[in-house]
């Protein structure tokens, strides 16, 4: 990466020398150029060598980068453009590039909440004019899934700056169950999306019990400056969720080997996108379903997933869990009786 920004650089330095036609440039100048824009921007002390502007200007000239810059060397001496107008800033987009910068810019465009990303602001600013400009009005081909009424989105850079700055967080939440609401020191340690929406992670003040909050519960977010912010050492997000389909994380003794089978129609599906990343083929069968394995916590989560192929899936095992989700089915066609 840091090659790639050198390079850069010397590509705007002899480009903004070859532009300036008030002056004669020889190859020593634009090394000069380079050398000094390096330093001035870089921090670095050294003399660029005359095999990498040669270099530098072959890849101009070349369709490489796509700059195919007009660079004439004249009385065998000086480098200039052979188009007084030309500038690789000037460069016009070709269709893969519009391509991939709108896309690009729609994938951006998900973050735009996030201060982590307000330094691009102008970048992105800078990105929509130039497509807009080369390009005709187009319909998004990547469509991502969203819900601007969510309520908590609203939270989520604070929340994120708390964890960044290590401040400790004094919430008003009122959970799914509770009449009414409550305040407490919280101290974060990750922000976790599932299925569209947005959890914090964390521990009380005073307990090392990992806890996760939605964030459409939370209903106001302060800050405790005196409080001392505690990082508990023993939490890794990745061992925390290795067993776990969304974000409900219950104790070791919740998690199990569930076998299901899946009909033709869905197995294709289920093998190629794994409901949770132990997931193992244990057969396949002539008519193209198939047997399964996860490895997983018991939780909320992995039922709904499983209810929701509704009578494509067959829990094999546990005779707990297949027992309660025949449960949950039987009550389901009441609902329907």
């Amino acid at each position: 990466m840091a090659t790639n920004k050198n390079a850069l650089i010397r590509y705007k330095t002899i480009d903004k020398c070859l532009q300036n036609r008030a002056r004669k440039w020889t190859l020593a100048d634009l090394i000069e150029a380079c050398s000094d824009a390096l330093y001035e921007y870089e921090g670095k002390d050294s003399l660029v060598s005359k095999r990498t502007i040669q270099l530098d200007i072959q890849v101009m000239r070349s369709d490489k980068l796509g700059y195919n810059a007009p660079i004439i060397a004249y009385n065998r001496k000086y480098y200039t453009y052979e188009d007084e107008d030309y500038s690789i800033t000037n460069v016009p987009l070709n269709q893969l590039d519009i391509d991939v910068l709108t896309e690009s810019m729609e994938l951006l465009s998900q973050f735009k909440d996030f201060s982590l990303f307000s330094e691009l602001n102008g970048v992105i600013q800078k990105l929509e004019d130039k497509i807009y400009r080369e390009s005709e009005d187009k319909e998004p081909i990547i469509h991502m899934d969203k819900n601007e009424q969510l309520r908590g989105l609203k939270h989520l850079d604070v929340l994120y700056q708390a964890i960044l700055k290590k401040i400790v967080l004094k919430l008003t939440y009122q959970s799914y169950t509770a009449k009414s609401a409550r305040e407490f020191l919280f101290h974060g340690y990750i922000l976790k999306e599932y299925n569209n929406r947005w959890f914090i992670v964390g521990c009380y003040d005073g307990n090392f019990k990992v806890q996760t909050l939605a964030l459409d519960r939370i209903q106001n977010v302060g800050f405790d400056l005196k409080a001392e912010y505690v990082k508990n050492k023993r939490f890794n997000a990745d061992k925390y969720y290795y067993n776990t389909l969304g974000v409900t994380v219950l104790n070791d003794s919740s998690i199990y080997d569930i076998q299901f089978w899946i009909d033709s129609k869905n197995a294709p599906y289920v093998i190629s996108k794994p409901i949770h990343h132990s997931q193992q083929l244990i057969e396949e069968f002539q008519d193209g379903s198939a047997t399964l394995q996860v490895r997983v916590h018991h939780n909320f989560e992995i039922e709904r997933k499983f209810l929701g192929f509704g009578d494509a899936i067959e829990i094999i095992k546990p005779r707990r869990l297949r027992q309660r989700l025949r449960r949950r089915l039987e009550l389901a066609l009441e609902n329907y009786n």
